[in-house]
């Protein structure tokens, strides 16, 4: 298999120390860039939202575990497979998330809705674009319920 190398650009500083699974809308995140990709947030304090991807370092995925599973092993939840979740231990532990910006500066992003705890490495951030990040989708129903209290 071939390896793929990546260096977070930056790190998440916030108050949420440990996993879970609801109220993640409430938290504020500061992205903390690292010192060479200084200025890289110019621009960034015109939108509204940004995507953020970002390592999911505390994960591990067991594949007779997380393979098929019940989203958040919730019993109410169908069996699915790993692909069809959001769920954190996956083959590659990748995190994505749109959030809300509150805050621009030449090394902090400031967002809000950042489902990650304190101390995860960011990946990268890109801008969100309606026109290419929110089409005509649609979700299984479970997927509504069980994101009812997670933001």
């Amino acid at each position: 298999m071939e390896n793929i190398i990546m260096q977070p650009i930056g790190y998440v500083h916030n108050a949420v120390e440990g996993k879970k699974h609801t109220d993640w809308g409430k938290d504020v995140s500061f992205i903390r860039l690292k010192k060479e990709y200084r200025g890289g947030l110019m621009g960034m304090e015109s939108f509204s939202h940004a995507i953020i991807l970002f390592y999911l370092d505390k994960a591990k995925f067991i594949p007779e575990k997380h393979l098929q599973r019940h989203p958040q092993n919730r019993e109410d939840m169908p069996v699915v497979g790993i692909f069809s979740q959001r769920t954190k231990d996956r083959p590659n532990t990748i995190g994505l998330t749109s959030v809300s910006i509150l805050s621009v500066d030449e090394t902090t992003l400031t967002v809000k809705g950042l489902d990650a705890i304190d101390g995860t490495p960011v990946l990268d951030i890109k801008p969100y674009y309606p026109v290419y990040d929110k089409k005509d989708a649609s979700v299984p129903e479970w997927v509504d319920r069980l994101m009812e209290h997670y933001f």
